[in-house]
């Protein structure tokens, strides 16, 4: 380990060594809302703001400033940050919390607290957000005492960042913000804490029998998940299924790992997924997972998902390695780790499968492939939803996406293809309102990629106020709302299982003008409802230079295709002719 410098500063106080330790951990930008509690180190953040190292981003909303630091994070790899005050500034946080940890974000969530002598008597603006919270992050601290606050930032950085990441609370008294001690900084990457391992090499003999069963498979399928994207395993995994001639699949927070360009790729699988991933999915005889969990929405009737496979499943965290299907050879380890090490061991032997082996069951899912393709719909009388999204992907095919929630974000991962990191969307909560805080929070990290928001008329009211934001430091975020004057997915869901009973959830009546809203915000705003608009408006909208707030009017009815019912096995899609 390196010898650190220690470099003592006098009378420091507890806001300042958190600062100071933020600027130590690499942050450049912050996402927050002030108020009385967290005054102290908004105080010390005025002068340093002053210096240009680093950046306050002022939301209007504190569940804005974490979906912001959550999109940040993904795009990025780098751990988010965002502050709220005491009580409503912290429990607007919660939401955004949940987002974090359910889809494994870094975070370090700082919250501001009554004086040490307040807590426990229902002070003003105070709630136990360390306890609320308690189920929904990966670690949280309560700052006792002002000498601890460089290692609780140190500690709380290392935490959120490795193994299986994650958000981390740590909630700071107004009076340990004001209070003057010794200070002595912490370096980054000196922590090391017992008993907080992650594993990060794989087991040598399970590897080794993970390479039989891949040799031996005639139909073997690779399902990828988030944990692969987190790992930074794109290259590995892309080199694993052209080594062995593997088809994959990946799942909605896995979009990205691998091109959806490439010939073994077949797309998302799932509720929502291509009929040829969810069909390979059910006739496969060697399943192997990296980095995915056997989410519900991937899995539909759980045992009957790939029930006629063998199954590897490799993850940094060993309590999701058998939790909802118990693998035949069970790998914990770091995903990229764990591929490097298979690879070189099948480098090192020459070891790979005959592509006659598993040419006929590529050839079987090309099939499938001409059999039930995509299909971007084209009305005579309206524009539809598909054809949209298609045609943003295809005149922005290197821009960072991020979706709300709803029928517009499973179209967006039906027909946009994604880089790594380049697809952006609440996958475990399906948070309402993520969209455009969340782009604004990528476009802050990597001001130079273009950043595109697809939302729906629903979801965007959600959180529509980060226009302000948006606005105030020009960031050039794009958002379309996809507009069909419904809660799209809700909707169609009392459609297929409720008898067309419509309840609470047409959203024309009191939708507000969006392009007057926008123009309110000196946000450019836009509205199209045809098709001959389309291409001219896209490019309008990706020339401007400036945020833009984009309304397209589309079919009012459309529903989103294919379907696994609830309960039903991946191969019982709704949408589809009879299987072939």
């Amino acid at each position: 380990m390196q010898l650190q410098t220690k470099v003592t500063i006098k009378q420091a106080t507890g806001a300042f060594a958190l600062i100071d330790s933020l600027k130590r951990h690499g942050v450049k930008h912050i996402f927050g809302y002030p108020g009385g509690a967290i005054l102290p180190i908004y105080d010390e953040l005025y002068h340093v703001e002053a210096t240009g190292d680093l950046q306050h981003i002022l939301v209007r909303h504190e569940q804005g400033a974490s979906h912001a630091a959550d999109g940040y994070a993904r795009a990025t790899g780098k751990v988010g940050v965002c502050f709220a005050t005491s009580g409503p500034g912290a429990t607007n946080l919660v939401t955004g919390i949940a987002t974090a940890h359910m889809d494994s974000i870094p975070m370090v969530i700082i919250t501001g607290q009554v004086g040490r002598p307040m807590i426990g008597t229902d002070a003003f603006q105070e709630t136990d957000i360390y306890g609320i919270t308690l189920p929904i992050v990966k670690h949280s601290y309560v700052v006792r005492d002002p000498r601890d606050m460089a290692m609780i930032v140190a500690e709380a950085f290392h935490i959120a960042s490795t193994g299986r990441p994650g958000p981390v609370l740590i909630d700071v008294p107004k009076d340990v913000g004001l209070e003057e001690f010794e200070y002595e900084p912490v370096e980054p990457d000196s922590i090391r804490l017992p008993g907080y391992r992650p594993t990060l090499k794989g087991n040598p003999r399970q590897i080794s029998q993970a390479i039989n069963l891949i040799r031996e498979a005639h139909r073997p399928l690779l399902y990828i998940g988030g944990g692969a994207i987190s790992a930074g395993a794109h290259a590995e995994i892309q080199e694993l299924a052209e080594h062995f001639n593997i088809p994959v699949t990946t799942t909605l927070m896995g979009k990205g790992a691998f091109s959806e360009h490439h010939f073994l790729s077949v797309g998302m699988l799932g509720m929502h997924g291509t009929a040829y991933a969810n069909y390979a999915v059910s006739e496969c005889d060697l399943l192997i997972a990296v980095g995915a969990r056997f989410d519900d929405r991937v899995t539909g009737k759980l045992d009957q998902f790939a029930c006629h496979a063998k199954v590897i499943h490799i993850d940094i965290d060993p309590a999701e390695v058998g939790k909802n299907r118990t693998p035949d050879v069970p790998i914990v380890g770091d995903v990229r780790q764990v591929l490097v090490d298979m690879l070189g061991r099948c480098h090192k032997t020459n070891d790979h499968v005959n592509y006659n082996q598993t040419q006929p069951w590529l050839e079987r899912i090309n099939r499938w492939k001409q059999d039930y393709p995509l299909v971007v719909p084209q009305y005579s009388d309206s524009m539809s939803p598909q054809e949209v999204i298609n045609e943003i992907g295809k005149m922005a095919p290197d821009a960072y996406y991020t979706t709300d929630i709803g029928q517009h974000q499973m179209w967006a991962a039906q027909f946009l293809k994604n880089g790594p990191r380049q697809w952006i969307s609440s996958g475990g909560l399906g948070t309402m309102g993520y969209g455009m805080p969340a782009a604004m929070g990528v476009k802050v990290a990597l001001p130079k990629q273009e950043v595109i928001c697809i939302s729906g008329d629903s979801s965007i009211q959600m959180n529509i106020q980060e226009l302000g934001t948006l606005a105030h430091y020009g960031i050039n975020v794009k958002t379309v709302i996809i507009n069909n004057g419904w809660q799209g997915m809700v909707r169609q869901w009392q459609q297929a299982f409720f008898g067309e009973r419509y309840s609470s959830s047409n959203m024309e009546v009191g939708m507000p003008d969006f392009v007057k809203l926008a123009e309110a915000y000196e946000v450019k705003g836009m509205m199209i409802s045809s098709r001959e608009q389309l291409k001219e408006a896209i490019a309008e909208m990706l020339a401007h230079d400036g945020p833009v707030l984009m309304d397209a009017r589309v079919t009012k009815n459309e529903n989103c295709y294919p379907m696994v019912a609830p309960g039903k096995s991946n191969a019982q899609m709704l949408g589809l002719p009879i299987h072939k």
